[in-house]
């Protein structure tokens, strides 16, 4: 069955960095576009960043544009999010998708506080 497995997220002060990871698999990952999506306590789903299956086009939300980036390694059937200048209100959980695929990980908690 289909599997997402994301990681790297924790506990960070305003400023630093994370890179987080998604093991996915279950499905012929190389051939498919991923996402980040994220959600803040009491808040709806919020799409962060995208690329295609190639790697070659990556989109992002105006409000991670310059300070996040996506990449992938269809080796490794993984792709990234790395987060740099983290913010207070990047602090959320964090998921994988693939867009043509009804499934979902269990998130990793990013935290941004001093």
């Amino acid at each position: 069955q289909v599997q997402l497995v994301e990681s790297g997220g924790g506990l960070v002060q305003p400023g630093g960095s994370l890179r987080l990871s998604c093991v996915a698999s279950g499905f012929t990952f190389r051939m498919n576009g991923m996402r980040w999506y994220r959600q803040a306590p009491g808040k709806e789903r919020e799409l962060v960043a995208t690329i295609t299956s190639d790697g070659t086009i990556r989109t992002y939300s105006d409000s991670v544009k310059g300070r996040f980036s996506i990449s992938r390694d269809n080796a490794k059937n993984t792709v990234y999010l790395q987060m740099n200048s983290l913010k207070p209100e990047d602090t959320a959980v964090y998921y994988c998708k693939a867009p043509t695929i009804d499934a979902w990980g269990q998130g990793t908690q990013v935290t941004v506080s001093s």
